[in-house]
């Protein structure tokens, strides 16, 4: 009896879970379908648009009308630039704290968080004159300061938690051997944390790829990156669906391929210590 009601939960939580994965993935779903139709057939019914014709004719126009790979280029230059400078800066930070932690480490480590919680636009005017004044907007160097700004207490939490999951005396055996600090950081600690390492570098170059509020705010069109380019399908006449879905569709696609590779890597990064 125990067995079957085992068998029979399972079966229920498996069902769960695949429906809540495609009602999450869904809209990507209907956004791919959408960029293979014509701007006719993608506002009819939706029976309607799955029996119309298929075709490449939004991939056409949007390649014709934008200079897709450009704005491509400035993506990858930006996570990765701003992931880069996240990490050679969490990983001493993240060190400090976790092994030599001062009374207010804490209060220090919600403070970071909490920045997380003020609604970007509240200090858009101040960032907007700043870069301004400093000649940076619409530069690839002034993003990725912001987008390294904006995930860093995210970095320095995650790399913090992997890094409490490590044994102090691995670290004084170390010192104890004539390793300095450097040494310590470089070849003890971060080998034992690479899963942890390896996960918070995707998922900051996932959140980096996705920020859309000041990649919109201060970007034009030397440094725009998708986002700017996805939001150049939408006009004053409206919105054309075929070709935002295609527009859509072309800047999810690397970083869907790239989650997809990567998930085990990333799951393991996650789940790192949290089965003792």
């Amino acid at each position: 009896m125990s067995r079957k009601s085992t068998a029979t939960r399972q079966a229920v939580v498996t069902v769960a879970a695949w429906t809540i994965g495609f009602l999450i993935f869904f809209p990507i779903l209907w956004t791919i379908i959408l960029s293979f139709k014509s701007e006719g057939d993608a506002i009819k019914a939706p029976l309607d648009v799955l029996t119309s014709t298929w075709t490449m004719e939004s991939y056409h126009e949007v390649q014709e009308r934008s200079n897709y790979l450009k704005h491509f280029w400035n993506s990858v230059v930006l996570s990765l630039g701003s992931t880069l400078l996240a990490l050679l800066i969490a990983i001493p930070a993240a060190w400090s704290m976790a092994f030599v932690p001062g009374k207010r480490t804490k209060d220090l480590l919600m403070w970071m968080l909490s920045t997380k919680m003020m609604p970007a636009v509240g200090v858009l005017v101040p960032m907007y004159l700043m870069f301004r004044d400093f000649g940076l907007l619409d530069t690839r160097i002034g993003l990725v300061v912001v987008l390294t700004l904006i995930n860093l207490p995210i970095v320095v939490w995650m790399l913090y938690t992997y890094f409490k999951e490590i044994p102090g005396e691995i670290l004084e055996a170390a010192r104890m051997d004539g390793a300095n600090l450097r040494s310590e950081i470089l070849y003890i600690l971060t080998p034992m944390a690479v899963p942890g390492i390896a996960s918070t570098l995707l998922l900051n170059i996932i959140l980096a790829w996705n920020e859309a509020f000041w990649t919109l705010q201060l970007t034009t069109s030397n440094a725009a990156p998708l986002t700017q380019f996805i939001a150049s399908y939408s006009s004053p006449e409206g919105l054309f669906y075929a070709k935002l879905s295609a527009a859509s569709t072309m800047a999810i696609a690397p970083i869907l391929i790239l989650g997809w590779f990567s998930q085990k890597q990333l799951v393991r990064g996650l789940t790192f210590g949290a089965v003792k």
